[in-house]
């Protein structure tokens, strides 16, 4: 599972996005960014900054030695 915080990109902001993956993470981000914040253009670097702060949430945590 993959998932965006919103607050990792806009200080104080809330919302997140989960999907099975990275594409339909960036999707919902999207969508959320233009149906709630009426964006009109989501620039190539506004995706890239979504994708780089994307993290698998079925990642085990290492055990400490």
């Amino acid at each position: 599972m993959k998932r965006f915080e919103s607050g990792t990109l806009i200080p104080g902001a809330t919302w997140h996005a989960e999907a099975d993956n990275e594409a339909e993470v960036v999707r919902k981000a999207v969508e959320n960014l233009r149906n709630l914040h009426g964006e009109t253009e989501i620039r190539p670097d506004m995706i890239e900054r979504i994708k780089e702060r994307i993290v698998d949430t079925d990642a085990t945590p290492a055990k400490p030695h």
